[in-house]
């Protein structure tokens, strides 16, 4: 086809309904082709309507045509699966460019399917099957095809390298061996492979080890990130909160100022204008008075004057003037020194919410202690409370050592006190980061944070929802919470170190016998105080100690 100048173009060979090359293609009536099983299987579909239709121009057809194989489109789409695939009819497959090709056939190659070390030769599915038939050919390593395998030969000798001259580190041939490389030590390839292969998998263990260890870090750095924006968004929402309350309280103290000094205001204006109407009353009275002595001052006949003279009002007497404005101006400077003294607080404020502030920045910056030394920066001095000691406990070393005895220690009752299982809490509130460690003496027990309100009848550290705890026990160590247990591998952890970064919602449980060993870690929100607690099986005389350690 292609030399009668024929071009055959995939697209429009394929089915629309598959988009593969056509496979038994059938035209319908509209004149559209498809592969006979899928416009089959389109018009199985189309059943429940009582007619078939064209997936491409959707025109319908009544009653469903009968299918004939379009031996032509066959044709063309078989010649142009072998043009664009290289695909034969009998289904062999050519060597491409990018292929190894079998080196035993002749005109055009196959594409080799396996390569024989021994050989030095690639083979198609054909030529193979010696290699599968004869007995000393299935001794031959047959690999997967490679264009390499001429780098095999030895190119002073002739000879497939066999052997691995470990002094200059490279392969050789057997001339190699007695000739240059006499003297060496020298083993074969497939012996410093078995070697190199175990080196290998050292390796390969040590860098899946590296990379869970990272994509654990990168959790860990997760949840950091995460418990950063947190509290920084929750600190930003308190800090708008609290200074839009001040704000609000502010204005409201002024508002209430104001109020003050316009009652004063229209108070004082209501008295000056009294006192302007009366003024004027008088002011009347006096030039009505005024106008009758002026009057009496004209008369000539003196009897008369005198007899007048004396019924006239006195002159009024002059009054003072209050200055209300003097008032305002005392508000005004008591307003102007309540400002200096927010000012002062405001700054001296400021200089501690920056300390504090700064203080969080470097906490934030501490990475997650690894090395014991490390945790020992976050080292949490505690103590067991004697209120919650179960009353057969005995508190010692300071109350860091709890005892197990036969006998009541304690008679008194509390409402804090443990009553169902041998348990203690400490005195002191776990806050931020911190560390401690527990030894065991005995049988083991528990060691868990918990809540200061768990249940202190019934049920023990680790079976309940207000407390975490750590099972130590040979064999038998599990981390429980609220009644789940997971088991935990290793036999006696005689030292444990607990972990608690409370702002962060983890707590993490290491041994400390040799070395920091993470047992478990909890990752969740922690809505109340927390506090230390242990908890010692049923065998007298078995201790837990808060360690002392520096």
């Amino acid at each position: 086809m292609a030399q009668n100048g024929v071009h055959l173009d995939q697209e429009s060979f394929s089915c629309s309904v598959c988009l593969d090359l056509l496979k038994d293609p059938v035209t319908i009536p509209c004149g559209h082709s498809y592969c006979l099983k899928c416009i089959e299987e389109h018009w199985d579909e189309e059943d429940h309507k009582g007619e078939q239709s064209c997936p491409q121009c959707r025109q319908t057809f009544t009653p469903r045509p009968v299918l004939v194989k379009s031996t032509m489109l066959a044709a063309l789409a078989e010649q142009l699966r072998l043009t664009t695939f290289g695909t034969s009819p009998t289904g062999k497959t050519y060597a491409g460019p990018e292929d190894v090709a079998c080196d035993m056939c002749t005109g055009r190659k196959l594409k080799a399917i396996k390569s024989c070390l021994m050989c030095l030769v690639s083979y198609c599915d054909q030529h193979l099957q010696p290699h599968y038939d004869v007995a000393q050919l299935k001794k031959h390593q047959l690999v997967q095809p490679s264009k390499q395998l001429h780098d095999n030969i030895c190119s002073h000798h002739d000879e497939v390298r066999k052997m691995f001259c470990r002094t200059d580190q490279q392969t050789i041939c057997y001339v190699c061996m007695v000739d240059e490389h006499k003297g060496h030590d020298v083993v074969s390839a497939a012996a410093e492979r078995k070697e190199k292969q175990k080196d290998l998998e050292v390796k390969r263990g040590e860098m899946h080890q590296t990379m869970e260890d990272g994509e654990r870090d990168m959790k860990l750095l997760q949840q950091e990130v995460d418990a950063i924006n947190n509290c920084a968004n929750k600190a930003v929402e308190n800090n708008d909160r609290i200074f839009s309350e001040v704000m609000r309280l502010i204005e409201k103290r002024g508002c209430e100022v104001k109020q003050q000094i316009r009652s004063q205001q229209e108070s004082e204006l209501s008295r000056v204008r009294d006192l302007q109407e009366k003024l004027q009353q008088e002011i009347s009275e006096l030039k009505r008075e005024d106008a009758e002595l002026e009057q009496l001052s004209h008369t000539e006949d003196h009897n008369q004057f005198l007899q007048k003279y004396p019924s006239m009002s006195a002159v009024g007497e002059t009054r003072d003037c209050m200055c209300p404005w003097a008032w305002y101006g005392d508000v005004t400077t008591a307003v102007s020194d309540l400002k200096d003294k927010l000012q002062d607080i405001l700054r001296d404020s400021w200089t501690n919410i920056s300390l504090t502030v700064a203080e969080v920045d470097a906490f934030l910056l501490d990475p997650e202690p690894k090395m014991r030394h490390e945790f020992l920066k976050y080292l949490q001095e505690i103590t067991f409370d004697p209120e919650t000691a179960h009353k057969q406990l005995l508190l010692s070393e300071g109350n860091r050592k709890a005892t197990l005895m036969r006998k009541d220690q304690i008679q008194n009752h509390h409402p804090k006190r443990f009553s169902a299982f041998f348990q203690v809490l400490s005195k002191q509130i776990l806050t931020g980061r911190c560390y401690w460690e527990i030894q065991w003496a005995g049988l083991g027990g528990y060691v868990a944070v918990a809540y200061k309100d768990v249940k202190k009848t019934k049920t023990s550290f680790g079976c309940n929802e207000e407390s975490w705890a750590l099972f130590c026990q040979k064999d038998k160590n599990q981390f429980m919470h609220n009644k789940i247990k997971t088991p935990i591998a290793g036999e006696d952890f005689s030292s444990v170190g607990v972990y608690l970064d409370e702002s962060a919602g983890s707590v993490s449980f290491y041994s400390v016998s040799e070395g920091m060993r993470l047992l478990h870690r909890v990752e969740t929100s922690f809505t109340q105080p927390l506090y230390a607690g242990v908890q010692l099986w049923f065998r007298m005389g078995d201790t837990a100690e808060i360690c002392t350690l520096k």
